[in-house]
C-alpha cells in the first residue's frame, strides 16, 4: 500500500504540494471514487487511477538508455559539474534515478540509468561477467603482444590484475590504433589505466554494449530512451 501523492509524483505528475492541488480540485479518481486525500493509501498495482479522466499506468522502476555525451559526469548530483541526471526530463527524477556504472566525464555512449537496485548489483558485479564493449582509439600500434597481454589479465598501476580482456584491432598504424575492447569489470579509468600498463594512451573512448544491451544508434549523444520491453527481458536475465 502507498500514498496516492506519492504515486502519483512518482509518475510525473508533479511535486507532493502540487498533487495535493490536483486532489483537492477532484481531478483524481481511484477505483471510480474522487480521491481528495493525499495521505489515501491504495494498492496501486489493483486500483484503477485516473487523472483529468485518463487513466494512468502505474510502474515502481523507470529504464533508460541514454547515448552519453562528453563533460558530463555518471552522478546523480555533482556541485561544479552538469550530471546524466541533469540531461532527464523531471518526469523522471521523482523516480531518484542513477546510473549503472560509470563512464568517464570525457567518455561517451551507453549508460543505462535506472532506479532498479537488483538489476544494478546484477550488472555490476564482476562475478556475473557481464561484458562490457568498448570503442577506442589508441595513440599507438597495438601489436599481439598488446592482445596476449590483455587476455592474461593486466595489471594496473595500483598493482591490481585485471580479469581478462579481449582486444581485438580494428586498424593499426605507426599513428595509433582503433581497437574493440571487452571486459567485465568497472574499475575506475580502468580501460585507460589497462593500456597506461602497456605504455599506451586512449584518446576517445566510447561504450557500444553493455551485456545485451547494444547502443541506439538512433540517439545522438546526450539523447536518451525508455528500454523497450524486449531489452529490459534480456537484461533481466542476464
Amino acid at each position: 500500500m502507498e500514498r496516492i501523492d506519492k504515486i502519483l509524483s512518482n509518475l510525473g505528475h508533479g511535486t507532493r504540494k502540487e498533487v495535493k492541488g490536483l486532489l483537492k480540485k477532484g481531478r483524481v479518481e481511484v477505483d471510480g471514487v474522487l480521491a481528495s486525500d493525499s495521505a489515501m493509501k491504495i494498492n496501486p498495482d489493483k486500483s484503477v487511477i485516473k487523472v483529468d479522466g485518463e487513466e494512468i499506468r502505474y510502474r515502481k522502476n523507470i529504464y533508460l538508455i541514454m547515448n552519453k555525451p562528453a563533460g558530463v559526469i555518471s552522478a546523480t548530483v555533482d556541485n561544479h559539474d552538469e550530471t546524466v541526471i541533469d540531461l532527464i526530463d523531471e518526469q523522471y527524477h521523482a523516480f531518484k534515478p542513477f546510473p549503472i556504472g560509470r563512464l568517464d566525464k570525457d567518455t561517451v555512449g551507453l549508460l543505462l540509468i535506472t532506479n532498479d537496485g537488483e538489476l544494478n548489483h546484477k550488472l555490476i558485479a564482476p562475478k556475473n561477467h557481464v561484458d562490457k564493449v568498448y570503442y577506442a582509439e589508441i595513440n599507438k600500434f597495438i601489436d599481439a603482444t598488446d592482445i596476449a597481454t590483455f587476455k592474461r589479465g593486466v595489471v594496473i598501476d595500483d598493482g591490481y590484475k585485471c580479469m581478462p580482456a579481449i582486444l581485438k584491432v580494428l586498424n593499426a598504424d605507426e599513428n595509433g590504433s582503433e581497437v574493440m575492447i571487452t571486459i567485465q569489470e568497472g574499475k575506475f579509468h580502468q580501460v585507460k589505466r589497462m593500456f597506461e600498463s602497456v605504455d599506451k594512451k586512449v584518446v576517445f573512448l566510447r561504450r557500444t554494449s553493455f551485456g545485451p544491451l547494444k547502443l541506439d544508434e538512433n540517439l545522438a549523444e546526450g539523447q536518451y530512451r525508455e528500454l523497450s520491453e524486449e531489452e529490459l527481458n534480456s537484461l533481466k536475465l542476464v
